[in-house]
């Protein structure tokens, strides 16, 4: 079962004190509507190391490619690919050497975090699928790794290993997919946690539903390259909102 940490539930006794019948009644139109209480949720928590909102870096732009709705760290060598949906660009993808992380945000109610319930649901489409999920504590809080059901190049069943780390802030929840080697030896991973923990979301204050993406664009000096062949590795499945984490999308030539 998933578990609470003790200073989490410290921060809902102080919400609960101070959220006023304003707060509440936008929270409750934030709702999906079925009238049914997330209360198991837990509040955003404190983010001493990012990642950060806009509000919260004096120039998001210093050291980050501008995503619009992302500002994401340059890394030395890194490739940059985007994640489109219908025409919308939805999501960032960071390559760096044989490994990558893939980012992604999405509106979130006020005063209730989602990663718990997001975690829930990514657990239960992967054992679904016959994979395994395991869910520990590690560099970014809670993080769920899981080994996902493959098609190997000849044929045969295969798994692969991937970490779901995320982060809630305010009105805004931070999902990150690392796979590869930084998936694979977790300790390894330094530089692909940094680029998570420095990216600067920008929500806007335009009313959005919870879980609707913060939708993403190119920057003006952008160069696209073709998406070339992507590696042999049969379709990969997707987990819910039509983004496959393993897919190779457009690249951006901007290198850091």
């Amino acid at each position: 079962m998933f578990r609470r940490r003790k200073e989490r539930e410290d921060v809902i006794d102080e919400l609960d004190e101070a959220e006023g019948p304003d707060d509440a009644a936008e929270d409750s139109e934030e709702s999906d509507g079925s009238g049914e209480s997330s209360g198991y949720n837990l509040p955003p928590a404190p983010r001493p190391d990012g990642p950060w909102d806009v509000e919260e870096v004096k120039d998001p732009g210093e050291g980050r490619v501008d995503l619009g709705g992302l500002f994401v760290p340059g890394v030395e060598g890194m490739e940059l690919r985007v994640e489109v949906a219908g025409e919308s660009i939805v999501a960032a993808t960071v390559v760096l050497r044989d490994s990558a992380v893939q980012l992604q945000a999405f509106a979130a109610p006020k005063s209730e975090g989602i990663w718990r319930e997001v975690r829930q649901e990514i657990a239960g489409g992967i054992t679904q699928q016959g994979g395994v999920i395991d869910e520990v504590e590690g560099p970014l809080g809670w993080e769920l790794r899981a080994q996902v059901p493959v098609q190997l190049p000849d044929g045969t069943g295969g798994v692969q290993l991937v970490r779901f780390v995320g982060c809630d802030g305010p009105r805004w929840f931070l999902r990150g997919v690392i796979s590869g080697q930084g998936a694979v030896q977790p300790a390894a991973a330094g530089v692909l946690e940094s680029v998570f923990r420095d990216t600067v979301v920008v929500r806007g204050v335009a009313p959005m539903a919870p879980r609707d993406p913060i939708v993403l664009k190119l920057p003006n000096d952008a160069q696209m390259v073709p998406d070339g062949v992507a590696p042999e590795q049969g379709e990969a499945q997707k987990f819910g909102d039509g983004i496959d984490p393993m897919r190779r999308g457009p690249e951006i030539t901007e290198l850091r």
